[in-house]
């Protein structure tokens, strides 16, 4: 359960349950266990409660991309390394064009230069 992908709908199903039966499940289930083992020993109280519900909305509210940045740091990680390596990989691409260009004699040393620049800047 760790290391998977914790889903947005789960998260929230579990806060909002909270307010009916035990509190902090969901916390167990994002992984942060002292929070839910906090929330079990205030189940006395309404303030466990309310924040669930709180938080349920919150969930809710959020966006799958926020919600990742928030609880799924891994997925959200390679989901970047893998845009990272796109733009690497356009860069590339984009220089070897430039390099043609200057090679066939379409553009100077001078504009190839800057245009270089303007790319890996």
């Amino acid at each position: 359960m760790f290391n998977q992908r914790k889903s947005r709908s789960v998260a929230a199903i579990l806060a909002f349950s909270g307010t009916l039966t035990i509190s902090g499940l969901h916390k167990f289930y994002l992984g942060q266990p002292l929070w839910g083992l906090l929330y079990v020993l205030l189940s006395w109280t309404p303030i466990p409660k309310v924040a669930s519900a709180i938080e349920g909305v919150w969930f809710l509210a959020q966006d799958e991309e926020a919600f990742d940045r928030n609880f799924n740091l891994g997925f959200a990680a390679i989901k970047n390394s893998h845009s990272a390596s796109n733009q690497v990989a356009a860069i590339a691409q984009a220089l070897r064009e430039l390099e043609s260009l200057r090679q066939d004699g379409l553009l100077s040393e001078y504009e190839f230069e800057q245009k270089r620049r303007q790319l890996l800047e």
